[in-house]
């Protein structure tokens, strides 16, 4: 007899035909106490759970007396009750490499779009505002030979690193829990402390996972210490930047824009700031979902 597993995350069909291939396989759409009631039978005799973006905590495990492993199809596994997972003797797997690159062409996409105004400017030309030569209020900055300063140097980093310092001539600076001895001799780049590196960097990229120490480590002591023509990226955990002190700070003009593809509430609400941004010649909001991609250049702010 095949193992049941619970699916609470919607795969590729070949993907799934293969899972089946070797487990019984129950689709769920989520992990919501109401989910699990309605579910109860097949939560109590699965062995196995499989998805992402939803909490597995004690009072989930305490329903499924026989799971015997669960994995997210993820990096982080911050939403994980690791400790009571231990407890139980419950084996949690992630895919901690799978999408190094893919994230890293992501952070130098979002470098690229906000330094360049890429969206608003296509959006501006499919209004019709192209009619003559362009002036400066559609400029953006150039990237090349700008500074990077990099907020966690694991494999991410390093991947954005490679792109930064080959494709574009960028200097780099990064601050992690330690010295990174290859990225200094494959990129020349410099260690520095936290405060240097904001006040140094053309661009600032987050790349840390949450946890208690990273919770809304960047807020507005951290914004205001980084330049006025700086572009902020955050492709780390939402919860790790204080949203509403990152909306200040572009308010404020004390950073140039930013661009983000994580939020501290996800899915982004729509009482969310970020969605209640109101449409009008200051401010844009152009949303396309699934990317949830944000990137925001004052006083026009873009959600896409």
């Amino acid at each position: 007899m095949k193992a049941s597993v619970i699916l609470y995350k919607a795969l590729p069909d070949d993907l799934l035909q293969r899972l089946q291939e070797h487990f019984t396989v129950h689709q769920v759409a989520n992990l919501s106490p109401q989910t699990v009631e309605q579910n109860a039978a097949i939560f109590a005799e699965a062995e196995g759970l499989l998805g992402s973006n939803e909490n597995v905590d004690a009072a989930l495990l305490e329903k499924m007396p026989k799971l015997r492993a669960t994995s997210t199809i993820s990096v982080g596994y911050d939403n994980f009750d690791v400790d009571a997972l231990t407890a139980r003797k419950i084996l949690l797997m992630h895919t901690p490499t799978v999408l190094t690159e893919t994230v890293a062409d992501t952070l130098m996409a979002l470098v690229l779009s906000t330094a360049r105004r890429v969206v608003e400017v296509a959006e501006r030309v499919k209004a019709g505002e192209w009619t003559a030569s362009i002036g400066p209020d559609w400029y953006g900055t150039d990237v090349h030979h700008k500074t990077l300063g990099i907020v966690g140097m694991g494999r991410i980093g390093m991947a954005l690193a490679q792109r930064a310092h080959f494709g574009f001539n960028m200097p780099i600076l990064y601050n992690a829990r330690r010295h990174h001895k290859e990225a200094e001799e494959r990129f020349n780049a410099r260690y520095c402390d936290l405060d240097t590196l904001l006040q140094e960097s053309d661009f600032v990229c987050l790349i840390l996972p949450l946890t208690d120490e990273t919770h809304h480590l960047f807020g507005a002591e951290q914004f205001a210490k980084m330049k006025s023509s700086a572009i902020f990226i955050n492709a780390g955990r939402g919860p790790v930047v204080d949203e509403n002190a990152l909306i200040a700070a572009l308010q404020k003009g004390e950073i140039h824009a930013a661009g983000l593809d994580v939020f501290e509430q996800e899915p982004l609400s729509v009482d969310s700031r970020c969605s209640q941004w109101p449409t009008s010649s200051q401010y844009r909001i152009l949303d396309l979902p699934p990317m949830r991609r944000v990137m925001a250049w004052p006083p026009v702010p873009w959600i896409i």
